[in-house]
């Protein structure tokens, strides 16, 4: 199976492309789209006796060149219809009547040289489907969002990402305006599901992502600040809300390469060390904790916090006691044999490191810890 990608090197056509060539190599797999596949990349540099001969034999066409950003309003139709045009006549010359997936715009809706380039475009696709009886898949897209995409050209979750993560300026004019999002995964993932057939096409005939979000721009500034100031207080934005997920992966992509990397604060001791790595409002905060040998730590009970700790280096045992009963329960743990001990709430419990070397601990609490509320009592097991 062949598959023709234009505008290979753009946005789109970058995380198509990977997530193609993903499936060639047998790292995933999408329904249609056997290992093997061979990847067609075409570009503006393509020549164009090249872009003939992918035309040839191809099984599949994403039609994602595309331009939106000209030097001049003429090279809208040469970049939006032309291009589709030179692809659409090397297919008919060929004899090859290959499904065609186009990359349009809601823009296409709009009275602008560039919707009009991109409704131009359309009606070459249909006319095309008409004529040979190929199959077809328009694609209006909002805006776009997720890596790769450059910021200070046409998207403006790119820019705030950009602007926000370097310490730049955003700028909002209209901070109640409303605007509609899609992920490029998503975006990724109807585009893959045209090989088959199976992409949802609203009632206009054009196909669909899904989910679509709507966001104020001012929400949109918001969301991305509070990602930056929360690395600062080991925060994680809730990641179950999925327009939140994707936009922080998205905002991370934009990190300076000198900023990946961020100091965290330890407290150390005679016996070892404690650091905090990770702090959620809803999920509790994740730690890890180092005992030099032979040091037992802990000794306390909690009403409320529970913790499940897990050894992944060195031996100890944790003991635990219901407060009001004498039985004392041990668990020898080791990172030889990686388990979760978990820490009922009414037990006072404490962990001995019973190795010569440290012995390090991967604890997770169901709270953050707040030093006005700290729910920790000390009582000896």
């Amino acid at each position: 199976m062949k598959l023709l990608v234009t505008g290979a090197n753009g946005f789109v056509g970058k995380n198509l492309t990977a997530e193609l060539m993903n499936i060639s190599e047998g790292k995933c797999s999408f329904q249609g789209i056997p290992k093997g596949a061979q990847v067609l990349c075409a570009d503006v540099d393509t020549p164009a006796e090249s872009l003939k001969e992918y035309c040839a034999d191809c099984d599949f066409v994403f039609h994602l060149a595309g331009v939106n950003r000209p030097k001049c309003e003429e090279e809208f139709a040469q970049g939006n219809t032309e291009s589709l045009r030179q692809v659409l006549g090397f297919l008919k010359e060929q004899g090859n009547t290959c499904p065609v997936a186009l990359s349009s715009s809601t823009q296409a809706q709009l009275q602008n040289p560039y919707g009009e380039s991109k409704r131009q475009a359309e009606a070459l696709l249909l006319e095309y489907s008409r004529e040979t009886g190929a199959d077809v898949y328009i694609f209006r897209f909002p805006g776009i969002y997720g890596k790769w995409c450059r910021p200070n050209y046409n998207s403006v979750v790119a820019t705030f990402c950009h602007n926000i993560a370097h310490g730049l300026p955003v700028r909002i004019d209209a901070p109640d305006k409303e605007i509609k999002l899609v992920y490029i995964d998503d975006v990724v993932r109807s585009l893959l599901l045209c090989t088959a057939g199976t992409v949802q096409k609203n009632e206009d005939g054009f196909c669909a992502v899904s989910p679509e979000y709507t966001v104020t721009l001012q929400r949109l500034a918001d969301l991305l600040t509070s990602f930056k100031e929360g690395r600062h207080r080991l925060q994680v934005p809730k990641l179950s809300d999925s327009f939140v997920s994707s936009l922080y992966a998205t905002y991370l992509s934009y990190l300076p390469k000198e900023d990946f990397s961020y100091p965290l604060n330890t407290h150390s001791d005679y016996r070892g060390s404690f650091t905090e790595i990770i702090r959620t409002s809803d999920r509790g905060q994740f730690s890890v904790n180092i005992s030099k040998p032979h040091i037992t730590k802990g000794n306390h009970w909690h009403h409320t916090k529970n913790e499940k700790f897990c050894v992944v280096s060195g031996s100890g045992v944790i003991r635990l006691r219901r407060i009001d009963c004498e039985e004392v329960l041990e668990y020898f743990v080791s990172g030889d044999k990686i388990e979760v001990v978990d820490i009922p709430t009414g037990y006072t419990h404490n962990i001995e490191n019973l190795g010569d070397t440290d012995m390090v601990t991967f604890m997770w609490a169901s709270e953050a810890f707040d030093p006005k509320y700290p729910d920790t009592f000390f009582l000896e097991v």
